[in-house]
């Protein structure tokens, strides 16, 4: 079971790799923010609407009230966020901590688990998010994975990604 999810962490990973290839190429996700979608009548669900180019959603949102900058990662089995963001956001594990091997595109390594308190994006919010913490050298962009996604009804369409609360 660990080898599997060792397996899984290291397909995520390789996926941010695959992500920073293309963008570095000029090929893409360009920055979209998210942006709430009109109420429509009182009692509908939150819902946000993250725009795409080129297949790639990336958007801001807030880790406990502070900005942060995600690229959605529907593959990512939970959120990954790199170590020197997540020190900004509050978690600052110690080397100690750092004690979930892991596979990546960069190689071998380690991540720490953190349960994030709360996690906004547009106006859809989910509160303890499990994630990894990576080194920085280990993740090039933070990822909102499953464990954020699996709380909240998504769809895809039209090149939007829908999140509903």
């Amino acid at each position: 079971m660990f080898r599997i999810f060792l397996f899984v962490v290291g397909l995520m990973l390789a996926s941010v790799y695959a992500v920073e290839s293309l963008q570095q190429s000029g090929v893409g996700a360009t920055k979209t923010v998210a942006k709430q979608a009109p109420t429509q009548k009182r009692g509908y669900p939150r819902r946000v609407v993250i725009g795409s180019r080129g297949g790639h959603f990336v958007t801001d949102a807030r880790v406990d009230g502070r900005a942060a900058h995600f690229i959605v990662d529907t593959g990512a089995t939970l959120v990954a966020i790199r170590q020197s963001d997540a020190a900004r956001l509050g978690y600052a594990p110690r080397d100690r901590d750092f004690s979930y091997r892991i596979s990546t595109a960069n190689g071998e390594g380690t991540a720490a688990l953190v349960e994030l308190g709360r996690v906004e994006v547009g106006d859809v919010t989910v509160r303890d998010v499990k994630a990894f913490v990576l080194r920085d050298d280990a993740l090039s962009a933070n990822l909102l994975g499953m464990s954020f996604l699996s709380q909240v009804r998504w769809s895809q369409r039209d090149g939007e990604l829908i999140l509903e609360e």
